[in-house]
């Protein structure tokens, strides 16, 4: 029987994926390192961003890579104030039909702007429990941040379902013993086969079709 929601914040709740893109690329840029947009979607997206940064510089040791990581968030930081952040309609209708139903919902994060992000959104009030960059000590596909989020939901793992975009965070879910819907934004469903469900938006889906998961 599902008891909780867990959702992941950046590609699932909100659009900050073109701001972390332009971020990324403008660091890298600097050390001479070309960066796309598929480099983006395989080797950054979803983890912590010293992994990032490591992932492209190789040969920068940890003080090297937390610079690359701290310019990079200088980037983001901008970008995320100068810009609208978009939020996915389909998202806060889903998170809404599970309040109604009395589950519990999770939002996760391991960026450390976790926060002002669902602030600047008017989103915070949404959610049981926020875990964020600033709680977690591994990145997925470590499951620990999902393994605190339904803990402070006084849910078992059984009982979880996890949303997610990022290839990682599939892995993690199920590496959780979660069941994942994944969300397909880029028309490559097969990224992320290991979901127990793909959907290309959560307007496509309601309470109902995720309860017949468990």
């Amino acid at each position: 029987m599902m008891h909780a929601a867990i959702f992941d914040l950046d590609g699932v709740i909100v659009n900050t994926v073109p701001f972390h893109f332009k971020a990324w690329q403008r660091m890298f840029k600097e050390y001479g390192k070309d960066f796309s947009f598929e480099d983006y979607k395989q080797k950054v997206d979803g983890i912590p961003r010293i992994d990032g940064a490591r992932a492209i510089l190789r040969d920068l040791d940890r003080d090297g890579l937390q610079r690359a990581g701290d310019k990079k968030q200088g980037y983001f930081l901008e970008y995320l104030d100068k810009e609208d952040i978009p939020v996915y309609a389909g998202t806060v209708s889903l998170i809404k039909d599970f309040k109604k139903e009395g589950l519990k919902v999770a939002v996760i994060s391991s960026s450390k702007n976790c926060l002002p992000i669902l602030k600047k959104t008017n989103l915070a009030d949404l959610f049981n429990v926020i875990i964020t960059g600033n709680d977690i000590t591994k990145g997925k596909p470590d499951p620990q941040a999902f393994f605190m989020a339904a803990d402070k939901m006084s849910a078992g793992p059984e009982g979880c379902v996890v949303f997610e975009d990022a290839v990682l965070g599939v892995e993690a879910a199920k590496r959780a013993g979660m069941r994942c819907v994944g969300i397909d934004r880029y028309g490559r469903p097969e990224r992320l086969n290991k979901a127990d469900l793909v959907v290309s938006d959560l307007g496509e889906i309601d309470a109902g079709k995720v309860k017949a998961l468990f």
